[in-house]
Formats: structure tokens, sequence, C-alpha cells
């Protein structure tokens, strides 16, 4: 089934909403990814079960799943998700996203990750977006970093992975953030 609705799209990708014709893509790139991931996300099931269980819970107000496909192929290189969105005086979101291995290291991420940032604060009328990541992650604070995310705090013991409770740091952008230096850095 051919994908034509976008809901951004860049130089090379785009993103749109994760669905359920998403599953085999997704499952296929997570076991080829497993290795790099586990360290960060811990184990997945990848089952239809838990795939449906994700998509369920991205059909409630306070989630938002996106996959970051290349603009040439439709195949999927990264996803986002928007957790937590707390509307009223906060008007904020937790990101949550993941890279996968064949197609690391081209920039993907980074472009993929600003559509999605821009969706959120144009779109959806948030004004801050956080990203909690493991200090030793340097992929994923470079990535942060690089569009414009200021580092807040450090959590300990913020998350359950892999049997161990693991420290974060906390990183956010606002809306006033996203000025043109970092849009210009994509280019």
């Amino acid at each position: 089934m051919a994908i034509t609705s976008y809901l951004s799209q860049g130089p090379r990708v785009v993103i749109r909403h994760i669905g359920r014709q998403d599953y085999d893509e997704l499952t296929a790139l997570t076991q080829e990814s497993a290795e790099m991931l586990s360290r960060w996300l811990g184990a997945r099931e990848s089952t239809v079960e838990a795939f449906e269980s994700c998509l369920k819970r991205f059909e409630q107000p306070t989630q938002e799943g996106f996959v970051i496909c290349l603009r040439n192929t439709g195949a999927i290189v990264g996803g986002v998700n928007i957790n937590n969105i707390v509307r009223g005086s906060l008007q904020s979101g937790t990101l949550g996203y993941t890279a996968y291995t064949s197609t690391t290291g081209h920039g993907y991420m980074t472009e993929g990750l600003w559509l999605v940032i821009q969706h959120a604060f144009v779109e959806l009328g948030l004004h801050r977006l956080e990203a909690n990541i493991q200090p030793d992650n340097i992929t994923s604070l470079n990535l942060v970093k690089r569009l414009g995310f200021q580092r807040e705090g450090y959590s300990a013991a913020f998350q359950f992975i892999n049997g161990e409770w693991r420290d974060h740091e906390r990183w956010a952008i606002t809306a006033e953030m996203t000025d043109t230096a970092a849009q210009d850095q994509l280019r």
C-alpha cells in the first residue's frame, strides 16, 4: 500500500503517522538493530499484539507516533514518539526516538526529528519538548545538541531498562529556541 499522506517533508525525508501497514518493516528494522538498541531501550516484544497495543496508545490525545521515511522510496529510517503530552498552561511533551542500524550516519534522524519538532510546535500547538537521554548515549546527545536543545539537568534512576534503573540527562527545546540557526544546519 503506497503512503502519499505525509505530515511534513524535508530535502531527504518525510514524516507521517505510524500505522498498521508498518508492522513488517518496523519488525525487520528492530530485529536487525536489536544489538544497537537493546542497550538504550531494553528488549522489546515484536508480536502483532505488542504492535497493536502501541498503535492503540497513539490513539490517545497524550501520545503521537511518527515514522521518518526516505522521501524518494518511502522506506522507514527512524521513529519518533511524543509522549506524555500535557495541554493547558504547559503545552509540552516528551520525545522518544529511534534510528536503525542500516540507516544511521546519514543525517536522516536529524532531519526527521527536526520535522517532528516543527510539527509539534506548529500543528500540535506545543511549546516545549523534552528528551531524556542516558549520559553515555553520545550519539543521541549529539543529535539533540545539533537541533538546539539545552541541557536542563540530571535525573538519577530515571527509567528501568534491562533490569536496572538508569540515569538520564534532561534536554529541552521550546518553540522560541527553534531559530533559523538550527534549520540552517539541516541544509
